[in-house]
C-alpha cells in the first residue's frame, strides 16, 4: 500500500481534515511534526519527529524514515512545511516543485523580486534591515505603505504607515514580534522588513491547483469587508465571486503568469490578489492550500473536500472532477475584538439558529489568552455559511457573528 507523509506543524488547525480526508483513501499515512507528544494523539504510533527549522537536516530524517517505509509522496500542510517537502521529494525523487521556487514563493521579497521582474504589475518595494534606523529608512519610502516580515503568515506582522511616525511605530513592532519564540523563521528571513506601496481596491482570493504547470481555478473568494489598515485581519470569504467574468478571467491569467515566473508547476497556491482601476496586483502567493480551517466550505465533484483533492492530485490517485459545488458558501474567521484571557462566548446556540449558517466552530478553549492581529495568529474561531446567492452567504455570516458576545478579561 501506498505511503503519504503529511508535513503538520503542532499549531496547525489542519489535522483532523486532512487526516479524515486520507482515511478515505487507499494509503498508509505517516504524520510528521515537530512534537512527538502532539503527533500520538492523531495518528497512533504512525508518526516522525522532524526539524521544519533546519531543512537541510529535516531533510535527512525524512530520508532515514524513507529507507524503512518508502513514501509515495509528501504533502507540506502549512508555510512552515513547504520548504521541507520540496527539499525532501527532490532527494527522494518524488513529484514536487524545486525547492528553489518554494523559497521564492516563501520570502516575500524575492517573491517580490521575481514578480517585477517578470514584468507583472507589483507595488514598488524595498528591504530594511532591523539594524536601520526607522527615521532614516522612512526617507526612501512613498506613503502610505505597509511594512511586513518576510515569512509571516495570516496578516501577522503586516502593518500599514501613513506617514514617517507611523513607519517608525510599525518598524519597532515588526522588530518585536519577531523576537518572539514563535515567529523564529528560516535562514535570516526575522532579521528585515518588507516595505511595499499601499495598493487600494477590492481583495479577492483564489485557491488553485496546479497540475504539470496548468493551474486550475479552483475557488475564487470575494472578500467584502474593506482591508484598509492599519492591521488587515481577514474575516469574510465568499464564493463563489460576484465580479464580472471578465475581471475574474484577469485575475485567473494574473495567477497563471505568477505562478511560472515562480517556476511553481505541481500542487495547490494560494493567492491574494486586490483589484482597482488599473487591473490585478498580486499580493501574496504561498505553494499550499488556504489556511485555518476555511477549506470546509469547499466542495468538489460528487462531495469530496480540498483536502481529498490535494492528496489524491499528490499521490496520482483518480479526481473526477475539479468542479466546485454550485450552491455558494463561504466563512467568516472571527476576529479577536481586544487582547486578554477568553472567559465565554454567549451566544453560540442563536448565532448557529441563523438560516444557512451549517457549523461554527470556536477554535479556542476558555481560559485561554487571546491576543489579535498584529501580534497575534490565530483567530477565535470559524463560522461556516451556505445559501442560495453570495449575499445570502454574506449576511448569514454576519448575522451569526452579531449575535456572538465575547468575554474577555485584560
Amino acid at each position: 500500500m501506498a505511503r503519504l507523509l503529511l508535513l503538520i506543524p503542532t499549531t496547525s488547525y489542519r489535522v483532523s481534515d486532512f487526516l479524515k480526508a486520507a482515511g478515505g483513501l487507499d494509503v498508509e499515512v505517516t504524520v510528521g511534526s515537530n512534537r512527538r507528544q502532539v503527533l500520538e494523539k492523531y495518528s497512533h504510533g504512525q508518526t516522525v519527529t522532524l526539524n521544519f527549522r533546519n531543512p537541510e537536516r529535516g531533510t535527512k530524517q525524512i530520508l532515514d524514515y524513507a529507507r524503512q517505509r518508502p513514501l509515495r509522496a509528501i504533502v507540506a500542510v502549512d508555510d512552515e512545511t513547504t520548504v521541507l517537502a520540496a527539499k525532501a521529494s527532490k532527494a527522494l525523487g518524488l513529484s514536487h516543485n524545486s525547492p528553489e521556487s518554494i523559497e521564492a514563493a516563501a520570502n516575500k521579497f524575492r517573491f517580490r523580486t521575481v514578480l517585477t521582474e517578470a514584468g507583472l504589475p507589483s507595488p514598488g518595494f524595498t528591504l530594511v534591515s532591523l539594524d536601520d534606523n526607522p527615521a532614516e529608512a522612512a526617507n526612501r519610502v512613498d506613503f502610505p505603505c505597509v511594512l511586513k516580515p518576510l515569512a509571516l503568515s495570516a496578516s501577522r506582522g503586516v502593518i500599514r504607515a501613513n506617514d514617517p511616525a507611523a513607519f517608525a511605530a510599525a518598524f519597532y513592532r515588526i522588530a518585536k514580534i519577531l523576537k518572539l519564540p514563535d515567529a523564529a523563521s528560516l535562514a535570516d528571513l526575522h532579521d528585515y522588513v518588507l516595505v511595499e506601496d499601499y495598493i487600494p481596491g477590492t481583495e479577492v482570493a483564489l485557491e488553485g491547483l496546479l497540475d504539470r504547470g496548468r493551474l486550475n481555478v479552483l475557488a475564487l473568494f470575494d472578500k467584502p469587508d474593506p482591508l484598509e489598515g492599519p492591521y488587515f485581519e481577514e474575516t469574510l470569504y465568499v464564493t463563489p465571486s460576484r465580479l464580472s467574468a471578465s475581471v475574474q478571467d484577469t485575475v485567473a491569467a494574473m495567477t497563471a503568469r505568477a505562478v511560472t515566473a515562480l517556476g511553481l508547476h505541481d500542487g495547490p497556491v494560494h493567492v491574494e490578489l486586490r483589484i482597482n482601476e488599473n487591473g490585478p496586483v498580486i499580493i501574496e502567493l504561498a505553494a499550499r492550500s488556504i489556511g485555518g480551517l476555511c477549506s470546509r466550505v469547499l466542495r468538489f465533484g460528487v462531495g469530496i473536500s480540498l483536502e481529498e483533492l490535494i492528496l489524491r492530485h499528490a499521490l496520482g490517485l483518480p479526481i473526477d472532477s475539479l468542479d466546485r459545488e454550485v450552491l455558494p458558501s463561504g466563512v467568516m474567521m472571527i476576529p479577536i475584538p481586544r487582547a486578554g484571557r477568553l472567559r465565554q462566548v454567549r451566544g453560540l446556540e442563536h448565532a448557529r439558529s441563523i438560516p444557512g449558517i451549517e457549523d461554527l466552530t470556536i477554535t479556542i478553549p476558555p481560559g485561554q489568552e487571546v491576543i489579535p492581529l498584529p501580534e497575534g495568529s490565530k483567530y477565535l474561531g470559524f463560522i461556516f455559511a451556505r445559501g442560495r446567492t453570495p449575499q445570502n452567504v454574506e449576511d448569514a455570516l454576519r448575522d451569526a457573528h452579531s449575535r456572538l458576545e465575547f468575554m474577555i478579561e485584560a
